[in-house]
């Protein structure tokens, strides 16, 4: 996942104890990583699932 994602920490991560997650995207997929453990697991999903989690965050539907 690293040879083709570009990571990135939220601006808005800043000042909370290291309790970060990093986002990363590819063709068609998008993982997520804890950012205090770059070489660890990484979770992937297909960027349509991503997209419908976001809306879902933003639309409180959680």
């Amino acid at each position: 996942m690293d040879a083709i994602a570009r990571w990135r920490t939220s601006s808005r991560s800043n000042g909370q104890g290291g309790m970060c997650v990093e986002v990363g995207g590819g063709p068609g997929i998008v993982g997520v990583r804890d950012s205090k453990d770059r070489d660890g697991a990484v979770l992937v999903f297909p960027r349509r699932q991503w997209v419908a989690f976001l809306s879902g965050l933003r639309d409180r539907r959680w």
